[in-house]
């Protein structure tokens, strides 16, 4: 005897929720999608493989003849569309809804499964060519994974604007505005690092008290955390860019991020490894002790630490002398004898003006990390 299963609604991506919908008064006469030529298909990987390639090809309907018992089809295709969405990242992140069907008898069924996309097909090829021109442009011969990593972060921090609006959800629309929410941030960071060979997840959570998502990269079998999103302050000028989220563990970025999905561990000190790349020596070591002064961890070296005004000074001077409109320094002192001393760097030039700052404690010491930005008339 033939049978039928009412239609499930499901609205996808960071924002997810299951919905049921209602079955039609007039199910049993209701005309279902024609059926393609395929051949029928008879196990959940089956399934789920003729879904990804029809989510990767931004299909917004697809139909697939099943054979085999349909007593538990409803759980089969529920772990083939999870499936097919978690093959591809990127793909599950732009899906924002889908509803499935399927009729038959107990030994066949058809399904129907229809998708709508906040990116579509065209948008994507166009995400896809951007990023291939945006690695030509920001990646040098010769750069290892840690410099394409940075070079990557910083192009997203610099191009991105936080959308205040909540509108802009895709890759797509950060790279033809200029703005994105988080999960836009995130996923042209993942296609940005997918794309120069860099192994990389989207993490779902909070942060904030909000929905939050951010990215997970391995880097020579280790695993760390990108927040690309909380890297570019809404109140930052373009130039100005922050690695406090930079390569984080999971003990650092729960300060403040939270996560309930199991994701690879992120337990190694990206400052210790970069140290001990350093340590090692060759041909690359220069390369490593750039990343290790762009990125402040020089500061953990005990004597990079100034505790008066004419250290403060020293550095700025340093600075100024190269062009330079900021420097973060290790200040050893409290917060108001660092407003002291700052007050004295309007001593060093007439031309130096507008001096801001933010302290921070330096994670793991007793000292202060400052970041000190000035303008020159």
């Amino acid at each position: 005897m033939g049978q039928s299963m009412p239609k499930r609604w499901i609205t996808a991506g960071l924002l997810g929720a299951l919905l049921m919908g209602t079955v039609p008064a007039d199910w049993n006469t209701i005309t279902v999608f024609a059926a393609s030529d395929n051949a029928y298909v008879t196990t959940v990987k089956e399934v789920q493989q003729e879904m990804a390639e029809g989510l990767g090809a931004r299909k917004t309907s697809m139909t697939i003849k099943y054979k085999g018992n349909t007593k538990n089809l409803e759980n089969l295709l529920k772990k083939a569309i999870n499936g097919a969405l978690d093959s591809d990242p990127y793909t599950k992140y732009i899906v924002d809804r889908y509803t499935y069907s399927w009729r038959g008898t107990s030994g066949s069924a058809k399904i129907n499964l229809s998708v709508t996309y906040r990116e579509n097909a065209e948008q994507s090829a166009y995400v896809t060519n951007r990023v291939s021109g945006i690695l030509k442009d920001i990646i040098s011969p010769g750069m290892n994974d840690h410099e394409k990593v940075k070079a990557i972060h910083d192009f997203v921090v610099q191009n991105l604007k936080y959308d205040e609006g909540l509108k802009k959800y895709t890759a797509y629309e950060g790279l033809r505005t200029g703005e994105a929410v988080c999960q836009g941030y995130t996923l042209l960071t993942y296609k940005l690092l997918e794309g120069a060979g860099i192994n990389n997840l989207i993490v779902e959570g909070t942060a904030g008290g909000q929905l939050h998502a951010w990215n997970l990269v391995e880097l020579e079998k280790k695993w760390y955390h990108l927040d690309t999103t909380w890297d570019d302050p809404i109140s930052a000028p373009r130039e100005q860019i922050s690695y406090a989220y930079y390569l984080r563990t999971d003990e650092q970025m729960r300060q403040d991020h939270q996560w309930i999905s199991k994701y690879p561990a992120a337990s190694s000190l990206y400052r210790e490894t970069l140290s001990t790349l350093v340590n090692k020596g060759g041909a690359q070591s220069t390369g490593y002790k750039k990343l290790q002064k762009q990125l402040g961890y020089h500061l953990y070296d005990p004597s990079a630490a100034v505790s008066s005004s004419a250290g403060l000074q020293t550095k700025v001077r340093q600075e100024l002398q190269s062009g330079g409109l900021t420097v973060t320094v290790r200040y050893s002192g409290t917060e108001q004898e660092l407003l002291q001393d700052l007050e004295s760097l309007y001593d060093l030039s007439a031309s130096l003006d507008n001096i801001q700052y933010l302290s921070k404690p330096l994670e793991g010491t007793e000292d202060l990390r400052v970041e000190i930005h000035w303008e020159t008339r």
